[in-house]
């Protein structure tokens, strides 16, 4: 049979993506599993495609699927209903399966209301997909609604059968890396925790099962070998089990894997052991939910966290070169500019090194649901709306748009404003087998300041002068490739030709391959009046095009116009073959 798995786009456009574009690490299990049955299976990723309806189409057409199956967080529900029905208007007999929370949640709704969904998946879907496919391939449709976890229409009736039971060895599960190539991976599935505004409670019952770290640390290895050196770990708390996260690591310093990953985590769920063994084995970021400086309103959320273990986690956390990562909500019940304003204290007390924070959504699956449906005697027919979600203070009289604005707008600027404060406040703990993870790690963030995401915010002020700092502290624990050539340019933007190819000298000394620096030290040899020199660095590193446009223009200046002619038609042609790739 062939299959294809969708994620849908949202209704909404975003600043930053981020959120949006990563594929459901689920359906690259489901297509694993149907791939190890003998099934033909291809996972689009429509995030971007709002608008681009008659591209759809198209790209169904040719793929003439047997079976499309489109996963539901919520935001994306609109996204998928359309989907659903180019697919039905081009295929009428071909099933079409959602699955994903925002399709359990709303699994009468859904069937009620959209004919062109014809099934739902509501719970894992890696057997019951499966499953599906078998019954199509032997052509006994007709048995699919009595499947365990489907949900389907019989006649004006609507029926769920009860799910299989989670799958409690996950390593029994196909290694989707095996067959798809990704970043987002997964160790664990299911959370503990109980938070008022999170589906994962009633999604996972409050379950957590695991992956050996043998298949996790494999799977990592295998995707790694595919050219992949960066991964979002993305487990609800990463860190529940703390000898199972240090075999992971040392896993991963075993095979030598040169990659870098982020990871989430819980505040109270952290110690040093667990952080040190993280940033050996390529951790940069950690992600800690704090969501509000105000105990009352933690309490309202049901995030049963305290002051003094946030900031415990934070402070170990950037001791050891992790890049802590807090997430905030503002605009809760109960919230007010005083509970705003122990955010903001919490915040300055924290110094996180990089903050997110959003407004209060209500999703259904949640407390804050439940709670949102008694007040107002609303049904999930809200739904039919052509909306992506409803934030609370849209239920809540007591609180305006324009104070959760305001809220917004002052966090926001109190972070940024102080940012650099943070940054350079770092005191990293001096421990010489971390020293050169020390310096990548205050390179990093030195480049956030200089060209990053943070160079251009303007309510960070001076972010230039925090890089230099950042750099030169990097290069006093260890050379580093990338404070060297960060410093450099800063240098150069300020004319100081000559402290650069001091520097450069240096930084060459170290890491003489290194071709963004060779570049930078020709530049400055060009500004200092010395293009002979700069011309023979430049043809060291012919095999870069800018390197040739740079010997080019030296040659020019020189006066040697048979080299400048040759390197201009050099130029021509990587240019034509970098066209035809």
């Amino acid at each position: 049979m062939k299959i294809v798995l969708i994620n849908p786009y949202c209704l909404d456009p975003r600043l930053q993506d981020y959120d949006i574009r990563v594929v459901p690490i689920g359906l690259y299990y489901i297509g694993a599993c149907l791939k190890a049955a003998g099934h033909s299976c291809e996972i689009l990723n429509f995030f971007d495609m709002q608008g681009k309806q008659g591209q759809i189409r198209e790209i169904l057409r040719s793929i003439s699927p047997d079976l499309v199956g489109i996963s539901i967080l919520h935001a994306n529900r609109w996204g998928g209903i359309d989907i659903a029905r180019i697919s039905k208007s081009l295929f009428p007999e071909i099933p079409v399966v959602f699955g994903g929370p925002g399709a359990v949640f709303l699994w009468q709704h859904l069937l009620n209301h959209f004919r062109e969904i014809d099934f739902i998946v509501m719970g894992e879907g890696e057997h019951t997909m499966t499953s599906m496919a078998d019954l199509l391939a032997q052509g006994k449709h007709g048995k699919i609604p009595g499947l365990p976890g489907i949900a389907s229409r019989h006649g004006k009736t609507l029926m769920a059968n009860d799910p299989p039971a989670f799958i409690e060895d996950l390593d029994t599960l196909p290694d989707p890396s095996e067959h798809f190539t990704f970043q987002h991976v997964i160790s664990s599935r299911g959370c503990p925790w109980n938070c008022a505004f999170c589906g994962s409670p009633r999604i996972w019952k409050r379950k957590v099962r695991f992956h050996s770290p043998d298949y996790f640390v494999n799977q990592i290895a295998n995707l790694a070998s595919k050219g992949e050196k960066f991964f979002y770990v993305s487990d609800d708390t990463f860190t529940l089990k703390k000898d199972r996260v240090i075999q992971i690591c040392k896993g991963i310093i075993d095979k030598n894997l040169a990659i870098n990953w982020a990871a989430i985590s819980r505040v109270n769920h952290v110690d040093e052991e667990i952080l040190y063994w993280m940033r050996r084995a390529g951790c940069i970021q950690i992600s800690f939910g704090v969501e509000s400086g105000s105990s009352r309103i933690r309490k309202t959320l049901n995030k049963n966290i305290t002051n003094s273990e946030i900031t415990r986690a934070f402070d170990m956390a950037s001791a050891l070169g992790l890049m802590p990562r807090a997430y905030f909500i503002y605009g809760s019940p109960g919230e007010n500019k005083k509970s705003i304003t122990e955010s903001i204290r919490l915040m300055d007390k924290i110094r996180p090194l990089s903050a997110i924070f959003y407004i209060l959504d209500i999703f259904p699956g949640t407390a804050l649901y439940d709670d949102f449906k008694r007040r107002t005697g609303a049904t999930d027919d809200i739904w039919l709306k052509r909306v992506e979600d409803i934030m609370y203070f849209e239920t809540d009289s007591s609180i305006s748009r324009e104070m959760v604005l305001s809220f917004g707008k002052r966090l926001r600027k109190a972070f940024y404003k102080n940012l650099p404060r943070y940054a350079e406040s770092v005191k990293l703990k001096d421990m010489p087998e971390l020293h050169a993870l020390h310096a990548d790690f205050l390179s990093r963030l030195g480049m956030t300041f200089a060209f990053g995401d943070y160079s251009n915010i303007k309510d960070i002020p001076h972010p230039d002068k925090t890089a230099e700092k950042l750099f030169r502290k990097a290069l006093e624990f260890h050379p580093d490739e990338r404070a060297y050539l960060g410093l450099a340019m800063l240098l150069q933007r300020k004319g100081q030709h000559l402290q650069v190819l001091e520097l450069l000298e240096q930084g060459l000394r170290h890491f003489p391959d290194a071709l963004d620096m060779n570049l930078c030290y020709g530049v400055s040899l060009m500004n200092s009046g010395n293009q002979e020199k700069a011309l023979q660095i430049f043809l060291r590193n012919s095999h870069s095009p800018r390197a040739l446009e740079y010997a080019r223009y030296c040659a020019d200046l020189l006066g040697k116009k048979d080299l400048a002619m040759d390197l201009g038609r050099k130029i021509q042609v990587l240019s034509a073959k970098q066209t035809s790739q």
